[in-house]
């Protein structure tokens, strides 16, 4: 989960090794939060300063200054004696400060200043120079250079006292829902698979993944999928999936004859997969829960049919170059079942995990739950975990959660700024504007936008960023297009046809009967924007506005994985590059194409009922969505049972874009037809060539 922070790849700092006296200030760090999450009392302000000042001491340890020694230790000791005084001081001075009329004296100045500064730099030392200059540039449009910003984003101006206030105290800035977010799901989850991890289930899940899928063509390709998919959801990190399965996994596919960029490029794809995999899917799921208030049982709950999507395009690839290179499967895999046998008690955490989560419990409990079973299981092992190894894996999730922490509070000075200007529906009507009302416009400017925020930004603060500034565009874009069918289909409320007699009074006459889609959306538009949202509430089910809602949130949170693999900035194809010994940006362009899963399956979430269906909906959605993909992956890697002709992939390519686009279920048989035309076309000619 707290992958490209710290972890030495792409141009970010790698951690510095502790010693005793910091390791065991990490197991302190950890017992601390154990503690504020399953007994504790403070309010969460409180909590999430504490959060920050301890956090921030670790930080110091793991990414000291530069410089000179001497210099060094002053700065750094400086840093740290100031997160801890100023989250001391917010627990003491908040009564005061409220019982003075939120007037601030100089002490108040100097604390939050003071942590700004300090989250900032710790934000820099961590992640680079992008989320505090960001940061930097939110808060000041705020007091210093907002009203000089022409057009739609310019801002009136608040006072120096407001923005701290609001920043420091308020329940919406850097202690606010974000840091909440923060001390207690992603620091549970992260703590569960620094557990996992040294019990010993990674060394399972990559021999369970070599057992199941060993013996197949391509093999090897497909453990490194499987293997990062399952590693992936337990740790929801993808740079540390990348390189603590690809150091297995991309030998592996090497010798067994796959070229070296495109073994990178499937590590690194199958590692991006581990952050959609659930039950961890990284931190933005559980910003997302917060963000829609929906819960995070929901969330996985509809991830999963994506994420085998996701990984089933992975595997088609893999399958198809495995193909063309005509290689053939490996005979030395171990058989399944006996890995089962010695490895089984590693499935009783997250069989814990999943249990605890469907009947009710809370994602923090059910994570503290995991942990005990995790050391509890350990013990059916020949490797029991000990004392040692409790204390080292507690001090292994403290120091994987130090980077996520400092980004996130910093993350949330920015989500501050942008919901007390409301500069985020303003970039949202913009959106909408600049796509004309398209949808698919509108997923073409977000996906852009992604990949340009994902040059500097972690995947967590680019969902953030952007699933605040473009999820409501989204979201009612998806809202509008449902109402224009239900227009369509006869759909009427007791107010609409008086809201139609003001706005559109050609068409009031048709209210409540069947019209036709240019007469519902040029109703629809004529009609102002809170008229159209009373009239989703009153026409749309509560649940389908809430499975819209989160389509659109899924929407950014798969896109902006795409930084992960897409270049010039491609973290984990970097990684991957690494271990497979090729240029990192040929291993980057073979990961960008493989993973294109990341740009097919959204469309399925807007276009198709994958997330937003009843039933068996989703399933059905997800059964016709493989042959698509077959399809399109066939096109771009132009190999299906034979070498493809231009014309051939030309083919496949709209055959597949026909069936997941919304053309109509006539136009979808129709590509499907075409497919499977093509498919048996291309065999039989394979067939007859080997005959």
């Amino acid at each position: 989960m707290a992958d490209e922070p710290g972890s030495g790849t792409g141009g970010m700092p790698a951690a510095a090794p502790l010693g005793r006296l910091g390791i065991a200030f990490a197991v302190v760090v950890s017992a601390a939060h154990l503690w504020a999450n399953l007994f504790g009392t403070l309010p969460e302000l409180q909590a999430a300063g504490f959060h920050f000042g301890l956090f921030a001491v670790l930080c110091v340890l793991l990414f000291p200054a530069s410089g000179p020694r001497a210099l060094r230790i002053i700065v750094d000791g400086l840093i740290a004696a100031g997160a801890l005084a100023t989250s001391i001081y917010l627990y003491m001075a908040e009564d005061a400060l409220y019982a003075r009329g939120v007037r601030f004296i100089w002490s108040d100045w100097i604390a939050a200043l003071t942590a700004i500064a300090i989250v900032m730099e710790l934000a820099r030392r961590t992640t680079g120079w992008v989320v505090p200059v960001l940061t930097l540039l939110a808060l000041t449009y705020v007091v210093l250079w907002g009203p000089h910003v022409p057009g739609a984003f310019a801002f009136a101006g608040l006072s120096a006292e407001t923005l701290l206030f609001r920043s420091y105290f308020g329940t919406d800035g850097m202690f606010g829902p974000i840091a909440r977010i923060s001390w207690t799901f992603v620091f549970m989850f992260i703590l569960l698979g620094a557990f996992l991890v040294r019990s010993g289930a990674g060394d399972f899940i990559l021999a369970l993944a070599r057992a199941a899928a060993g013996r197949m063509t391509g093999g090897p390709g497909i453990v490194a999928i499987l293997g990062s998919g399952l590693m992936g959801s337990i740790t929801g990190s993808a740079v540390a999936n990348t390189v603590s399965t690809g150091v297995i996994t991309i030998p592996l596919m090497k010798r067994a004859g796959f070229p070296p960029k495109f073994a990178g490029g499937v590590e690194a794809a199958a590692s991006t997969g581990g952050q959609l995999m659930p039950p961890v899917m990284g931190a933005g799921a559980f910003v997302m829960a917060s963000f829609t208030q929906i819960s995070y049982l929901e969330i996985i709950a509809v991830s999963v049919l994506p994420a085998i999507l996701y990984f089933f395009t992975v595997g088609v690839f893999v399958r198809l170059e495995a193909a063309r290179l005509g290689l053939t499967p490996e005979t030395d895999a171990e058989p399944i079942g006996p890995v089962l046998r010695q490895g089984w008690h590693f499935l009783l955490p997250i069989a814990a995990l999943a249990g605890l989560l469907i009947w009710g419990f809370t994602p923090v409990f059910a994570a503290a739950i995991a942990i005990l079973v995790t050391v509890a299981s350990s013990w059916l092992s020949g490797t029991p975990m000990r004392l040692d190894d409790v204390l080292a894996a507690a001090a292994d999730g403290a120091k994987a959660m130090a980077p996520t922490a400092m980004l996130l509070l910093c993350v949330g000075l920015i989500v501050n700024v942008v919901g007390m200007t409301g500069i985020g529906n303003t970039f949202s009507l913009m959106l909408s504007g600049w796509a004309g009302g398209s949808l698919l416009l509108t997923l073409v400017l977000v996906a852009l936008a992604s990949l340009i925020l994902g040059m500097g930004l972690p995947v967590t603060a680019s969902y953030i960023v952007l699933a605040t500034l473009s999820a409501p565009a989204i979201y009612g874009l998806m809202v509008d297009a449902e109402l224009v069918r239900t227009l369509m289909a006869g759909g009427t409320t007791p107010e609409l046809a008086a809201y139609a007699l003001l706005a559109a009074p050609d068409l009031a006459a048709l209210v409540g009967q069947q019209m036709t889609e240019t007469q519902a959306s040029t109703l629809l538009a004529a009609l102002p924007a809170d008229i159209r949202a009373t009239l989703a509430d009153g026409l749309l089910s509560p649940p389908l506005l809430a499975s819209m809602l989160l389509a659109a949130h899924l929407v950014i949170f798969w896109l902006s994985q795409d930084s992960n693999v897409t270049p010039p900035v491609a973290l984990c194809a970097f990684a991957a590059a690494s271990i497979a010994g090729t240029r990192p940006m040929e291993t980057g362009l073979s990961a960008w194409k493989i993973a294109k899963g990341l740009y097919l399956v959204p469309l399925l979430f807007v276009y198709q009922p994958l997330v937003t269906g009843t039933g068996i909906e989703p399933l059905l959605t997800a059964l016709m969505a493989l042959p698509a993909f077959m399809a399109l992956a066939a096109s771009l890697q132009g190999y299906f049972a034979t070498t493809l002709s231009p014309l051939s992939r030309l083919g496949l390519g709209l055959a597949g874009s026909a069936i997941i686009l919304p053309w109509g279920t006539l136009w979808e048989h129709v590509a499907l037809s075409c497919f499977l035309a093509v498919g048996l076309a291309v065999f039989w000619r394979f067939q007859t060539r080997r005959a």
